[in-house]
């Protein structure tokens, strides 16, 4: 399970909204005083906000300005960024194919293929925010 320590904004009766600052793995790396990654990723890092659910635990034991440990299943990461990259990815490859058999043209191959693109992204995002997908990417509550 990935953990990550976030602050709770605000509290609600059946959730929380937390946050927590998107970080690279700089913190840990052995080159981080020669790295522009290093230089980047601290002037990039932005706060993320999220909902987590407080599964049957009381809204009263929580603060606004408390630290509360979160996590997600490494197989939704997992799962989520295969969705994301490797499906526009296999339909780009396969738009491009089928454009140049049915068109016999590169330009026309390329246009199905960006198309094809296009649309596995738009498919994939919708996926991933649908309510069936929800409850399996949803961040869970681990310890105050």
């Amino acid at each position: 399970m990935i953990e990550e320590i976030v602050k709770v904004l605000d509290i609600h009766a059946e959730y929380l909204w937390v946050e927590g600052v998107q970080r690279s793995a700089c913190q840990s790396c052995v080159a981080q005083q020669g790295c522009g990654q290093r230089i980047l990723a601290r002037y990039t890092a932005h706060p993320v906000r999220l909902r987590v659910a407080l599964d049957g635990r009381s809204a009263a034991a929580f603060h606004v300005g408390q630290n509360v440990t979160i996590g997600i299943e490494d197989h939704a990461v997992v799962r989520g960024s295969l969705l994301i990259y490797l499906l526009p990815l296999l339909l780009l490859l396969l738009g491009v194919g089928l454009g140049d058999i049915l068109f016999a043209n590169d330009l026309a191959a390329i246009s199905c293929g960006l198309l094809a693109l296009f649309s596995g992204g738009l498919f994939s995002g919708r996926l991933l925010n649908s309510p069936a997908c929800e409850s399996m990417l949803q961040a869970q509550l681990l310890d105050v």
